[in-house]
């Protein structure tokens, strides 16, 4: 399929190295439920059930419908002599989404994965939901190659169908291992309703982008169709595509080098040209002090980052002296995927607070989320997060966190910080300079990776085939730093 600029815009080979088609072949994923049954055994069941959900949901759903619930270790979707391993592997497809009925869409009953599918109509007689209108002649060669009957539905272009499962809600387990409340885990829906962007921007505008032009849907021909939206479901996830295509054998990947090459292409592009700005303002040189003003805009529709709470932005700032020596440096990356300076990656039970100003080169500005258990903990454990002890994710324009309700609040020093706003968050750097001489000049980089350190190494904590193989992966290979933002000045 071509657009009317001649691109490719065909739908198998954009999904296929996508997060969405890989999302049950993921190993950090896969791993992360292993933690959560370790460690919540007598919730063994329920956490597959609820994991597989999302993560592996053509498999899941048609388990749950005609047998039992889903599962995913020990002989389960994962096991390539199951019956549905196949079906599991290629996590969310086509006929998953596409089915999805409209009715609670926005309501509380449709989050954490609740979407409905109408099971009601026999095989060969149910709906696939699409934006255009279906001539006869394109229903007749879709039923005869796919069994489903094409049905114009516009609510899958709808933000709301995307919110049936980046809206999820986990019990709270304290260490007895009983339900003691329940947790926001990912608040991605509310976040974008709660933004300036649920009045101009639906979650395809960025994540499904237009093609150029028209689009040709059937082989039989017909008239050119637009918007047409690209399935490339681009986010901000470079890292597991680059896993998934090094360790491609292994993991069952039917995606080839070139797919992934294309997915962390569009991912970079996005990451770098549609994420955030920064800007440097109100520089300075006072009695040996340098001060600088680190301002950064976010041009994203919810936090950055957002979704699962592994994810991190932070602020690297150096200052060289007229020779060039580096005289000052906040949040270096080492090549162990861990940010020199930063009290989590060096222990598990501290983090690093929200700054409104850094004075010192073990100071960090990094955008996070830290889920704490019901004794006030730092946690990586999903089942035992009783809320966020910090959560300073850069916030989308529009967002206002004096308004915003506790399930997706600002948490920690950056709900007091008055340059911590909607789409925006300045930053005072004052650093002595000693007997360095300048003009110094001074650089900021606005980072991300997906895979935090802590996030990753807490999964050494168990002896299993699934932590085991992502930690090696991860040894061998790091989550590394992508560039979001960067900018430089000289200070007189």
């Amino acid at each position: 399929m071509k657009d009317e600029a001649a691109n490719d815009v065909s739908l198998d080979r954009q999904w296929r190295s996508s997060m969405m088609a890989n999302s049950g072949r993921d190993p950090y994923w896969q791993a992360g439920v292993r933690n959560e049954v370790l460690v919540n055994p007598a919730y063994a069941d329920f956490i597959q059930d609820k994991c597989t959900t999302c993560h592996m949901p053509m498999a899941r759903f048609t388990e749950s419908v005609y047998t039992r619930q889903g599962r995913l270790l020990d002989g389960g979707f994962a096991d390539p002599q199951d019956a549905l391993h196949t079906l599991a592997m290629d996590g969310v497809s086509c006929t998953l989404c596409h089915q999805i009925e409209g009715a609670n869409f926005g309501q509380p009953e449709s989050f954490s994965g609740h979407y409905e599918i109408d099971t009601t109509l026999p095989t060969g007689q149910r709906h696939a939901y699409g934006p255009f209108e279906v001539t006869q002649a394109n229903s007749l060669v879709m039923q005869g190659s796919s069994g489903f009957i094409p049905t114009q539905g516009l609510h899958v272009q709808e933000s709301e169908l995307c919110g049936t499962c980046h809206t999820l809600y986990t019990p709270t387990l304290n260490a007895a291992g009983e339900i003691v409340g329940e947790f926001a885990e990912q608040m991605v829906y509310p976040e974008w309703k709660h933004s300036r962007y649920s009045q101009t921007d639906s979650c395809v505008v960025c994540h499904l982008p237009a093609a150029e032009g028209g689009v040709v849907l059937s082989i039989t021909g017909g008239e050119l169709r637009q918007p047409f939206m690209q399935h490339i479901f681009v986010g901000a996830n470079f890292y597991m595509p680059d896993l998934l295509r090094r360790y491609r054998d292994e993991l069952l990947v039917s995606a080839g080098d070139d797919h992934f090459e294309a997915t962390i292409a569009l991912v970079m592009d996005q990451l770098q040209n549609s994420t955030a700005t920064l800007a440097l303002e109100n520089l300075g040189l006072a009695d040996g002090t340098l001060t600088a003003e680190v301002v950064i805009s976010s041009q994203v529709g919810h936090k950055f980052p957002t979704s699962y709470p592994s994810r991190r932005a932070w602020l690297h700032v150096t200052i060289r002296d007229a020779a060039g020596k580096v005289i000052f440096e906040s949040g270096a990356f080492n090549p162990d995927g861990s940010i020199a300076g930063n009290d989590n990656d060096a222990d598990a039970a501290r983090y690093e607070p929200h700054y409104t100003a850094i004075t010192a080169p073990d100071q960090v500005q990094i955008y996070e989320a830290i889920m704490g258990d019901v004794d006030g903990l730092p946690t990586t454990t999903l089942l035992r997060g009783a809320g966020y002890l910090k959560d300073n994710r850069l916030l989308p324009e529009g967002f206002d966190k004096t308004t915003a309700p506790p399930d997706f609040q600002v948490w920690g020093d950056a709900a007091e910080d008055d340059d911590f706003i909607g789409g925006a968050d300045r930053v005072l750097y004052a650093v002595p300079v000693g007997e360095a001489q300048g003009p110094f000049t001074i650089e900021a980089e606005l980072l991300y990776q997906s895979i935090a350190y802590r996030w990753a190494h807490n999964l050494a904590r168990h002896d299993s085939f699934e932590t085991n193989r992502f930690l090696g992966y991860y040894t061998e290979t790091p989550s590394p730093a992508g560039l979001v933002a960067a900018i430089s000045a000289t200070i007189p």
